[in-house]
């Protein structure tokens, strides 16, 4: 397949381009600085630019972009970058598609969104077919998702990826956690009852190439075949790093430390992954355990 691909710089980008390339398709990557490498092509989404011969003929547009969620304290100014990161780069994208001919438009579009859309669960097992929460999160994510309307209404088929935290040692939910939890300092975040919604990496790629390539359309959650609690998490990575974790972080801590995100951390969202069930789709790490146990073994063999 002929790809082009915004986000692939990021922590997922970077390792789904690469699997990509290494199974033979032939990647663009989108990039914003003044001087594009091979496999590169400069665009602007901010200001709306992106040359149409980039999309064009394209088998599929694959869009990853967007400031990173626990990146900085969300102060105004950091969630309108939020915000405009995504859309900007998602309609800019949707509507350079819809404005091609249409036999020039490419096939899908894997467009990125998250598990924040659902806002708190409780403890309902919730399926792509739920509303937008009410959180900022899901807020973000429903402008987001409908920013990619545009390629939808011309006939390409969206798939809207909404992502978990991701499992891995080198980024994602994991990465944070890794140093306290060594030290003993690990702990429950909020009461623990919590649902967390997490995928591990290896998964989280296989299923993205799995639906670039199935006739599947609209919202998928990109989820782990079992979902757990915060308080079970925390069990669990205790226990592979053969460490206790003895405390919980009160709401009022997490408030002065994080802002915003301290919230969007303490909701319970027991999301289920439905659409990749029925689609046959088989988890290589279907539990948080055996998540955690790959993704630390993984870190251990990597040489510092």
């Amino acid at each position: 397949m002929r790809i082009l691909m915004a986000g692939a710089s990021g922590f997922l980008g970077t390792r789904l381009a690469d699997r990509l390339s290494g199974a033979g398709h032939e990647i663009t990557r989108l990039v914003r600085h003044s001087r594009p490498g091979p496999g590169e092509a400069r665009w602007e989404p901010s200001q709306g630019q992106l040359d149409p011969a980039l999309v064009a003929g394209t088998d599929a547009v694959i869009n990853l972009a967007g400031a990173g969620i626990g990146d900085k304290r969300w102060s105004a100014h950091y969630r309108s970058v939020l915000r405009s990161s995504r859309v900007d780069t998602t309609g800019t994208l949707a509507r350079v598609i819809k404005n091609l001919p249409a036999g020039d438009r490419p096939r899908a579009m894997l467009q990125a969104s998250g598990v924040g859309w659902y806002g708190d669960t409780g403890d309902t097992p919730t399926t792509e077919e739920a509303p937008a929460g009410k959180t900022f999160l899901a807020d973000l994510c429903r402008v987001w998702e409908a920013a990619a309307r545009p390629a939808e209404d011309a006939g390409t088929r969206v798939v809207l990826l909404r992502t978990a935290p991701i499992v891995d040692s080198a980024g994602g939910l994991l990465k944070p956690l890794l140093v306290p939890f060594k030290l003993g300092a690990g702990a429950k975040l909020g009461g623990g009852r919590q649902w967390m919604a997490w995928m591990a990496l290896a998964d989280w790629l296989a299923a993205t190439e799995m639906l670039l390539e199935q006739d599947i359309a609209g919202p998928v959650n990109m989820v782990g075949a079992k979902q757990c609690t915060n308080a079970e998490f925390t069990k669990a990575l205790a226990k592979v790093l053969h460490r206790p974790a003895l405390f919980a972080v009160p709401g009022f801590a997490l408030d002065v430390a994080l802002g915003g995100l301290a919230e969007e951390l303490q909701v319970s969202q027991r999301a289920v992954p439905a659409v990749l069930e029925r689609a046959g789709f088989r988890w290589s790490y279907p539990d948080i355990e055996s998540a955690l146990r790959a993704a630390v073994g993984a870190q251990a063999a990597t040489p510092h």
